[in-house]
């Protein structure tokens, strides 16, 4: 079971943390206190995992707090639970190592996350003396980042689209007209050339004239970015 201390001077939010707390599997409430002083000393007398920590203290305040428990090498993890709201507390929170930062007034549903997101950290790490890429990115919430998603010019449609870019990938290299590209998608040259001057002008296509003995040039287009993330804002 993790340990988890309480630090609220206000106790209808002391009261409501701990019944956010028993709704939680795996965690056990060691005590609940008003003070940072009420709070290290329970932190002499008891294993304490984590802390639910807000800032307004009568005394030293909750960053103080913090900041001393830091010095005395104290090992317990803190999740800010306040109404501070400023940049430059968050950044000092931040600096000092809480794990997480959750705004008064939350819902019970903010809180879940903070505490299961904990719950899943402290399980990862608790037993092992080293860890994966893969474990590592989970302890740190890594995700790729997905570009933001971009107005398309009038006249396009997104799901047009990611068919044109499927056919267009599975030209690879080769040079295509827009009758081919046509062909495969299954819509009309008009439509086709309004989608291949937009990803022309992106600089995904590029352009060349065959010119031929006879009749008019010939354009051939070929993919010059199969990178599906400059595509994929669009798509």
């Amino acid at each position: 079971m993790i340990k988890v201390l309480i630090v609220e001077d206000d106790p209808m939010v002391a009261e409501f943390n701990r019944r956010y707390l028993k709704q939680i599997e795996g965690f056990e409430l060691v005590s609940a206190v008003q003070t940072g002083d009420q709070a290290l000393k329970v932190m002499q007398e008891k294993d304490v995992d984590l802390i639910l920590l807000d800032i307004f203290l009568p005394g030293i305040n909750g960053l103080e707090l913090l900041a001393q428990i830091r010095e005395i090498d104290k090992e317990a993890d803190v999740i800010l639970v306040t109404a501070a709201r400023d940049v430059q507390t968050i950044k000092k929170a931040l600096k000092l190592g809480a794990v997480d930062y959750l705004v008064k007034p939350f819902e019970f549903e903010r809180f879940r996350a903070a505490l299961t997101a904990y719950r899943e950290t402290h399980r990862l790490i608790r037993h092992k003396e080293e860890l994966s890429q893969e474990e590592l990115d989970r302890l740190f919430a890594y995700k790729e980042q997905a570009p933001e998603e971009r107005p398309l010019p009038k006249g396009l449609d997104r799901k047009t689209l990611k068919k044109v870019w499927e056919a267009i990938k599975h030209f690879g290299d080769r040079p295509f007209s827009t009758d081919e590209l046509s062909a495969s998608v299954g819509i009309s040259r008009v439509s086709i050339r309004k989608y291949i001057e937009f990803l022309a002008d992106i600089e995904i296509l590029s352009m060349d004239i065959e010119y031929g003995s006879v009749g008019r040039p010939i354009y051939k287009y070929r993919c010059l970015d199969a990178d599906i993330r400059k595509i994929k804002q669009y798509i």
